[in-house]
């Protein structure tokens, strides 16, 4: 038994000598380095969701990975090499239980359907703004049908910026 352990670690030792020779970072190393800079384990809350990709070949970084939150609510951590044209990969994480109730919780809606809403309609160095009325209800982020003011407006779609405000804007 003891014969099958040695065997299978100098296994794993060449396998990764042997990316590490051919040029390649080691996914080992990324998943422990995330592990240590998120402070969790791989599969706990707030820790990588599944090891690197194994398929990966990344090139060997002769400097020490920058690691950094990546998302609003720090649910990925961007690995990249900081060496001129480096990669970079985008390590998903575990969810802690406070931002699982959050996205199962609903949002509550601040624009009514039938309010009357400002339609805030942004371009490169402007903003054009008229009044409407809101055909459906929506919280803050969702998009909702808005009719113009005016006898002859077809409705628009736009996104809910807050209670009274709705805009949308253009490329």
């Amino acid at each position: 038994m003891r014969i099958i352990q040695l065997a299978a670690g100098a296994a794993a030792l060449t396998a990764a000598s042997g990316a590490i020779a051919a040029g390649f970072a080691d996914p080992a190393t990324i998943d422990l380095e995330v592990a240590q800079f998120t402070g969790a384990r791989q599969g706990e809350p707030g820790g990588a969701r599944l090891p690197v990709d194994r398929r990966l070949k990344l090139s060997n970084c002769p400097q020490p990975h920058d690691l950094e939150w990546y998302g609003r609510n720090r649910e990925t951590v961007l690995v990249r090499c900081p060496e001129p044209g480096g990669w970079r990969i985008f390590v998903p994480l575990v969810a802690e239980p406070k931002q699982q109730m959050a996205a199962a919780a609903p949002a509550q809606p601040v624009v009514s359907r039938g309010e009357s809403v400002t339609i805030a309609v942004r371009g490169s160095g402007f903003v054009l703004s008229r009044q409407g009325e809101a055909m459906e209800s929506g919280a803050v982020g969702e998009w909702i049908r808005v009719r113009p003011a005016g006898k002859r407006t077809d409705p628009v779609r736009a996104r809910v910026v807050r209670p009274g405000m709705v805009g949308m804007d253009l490329p």
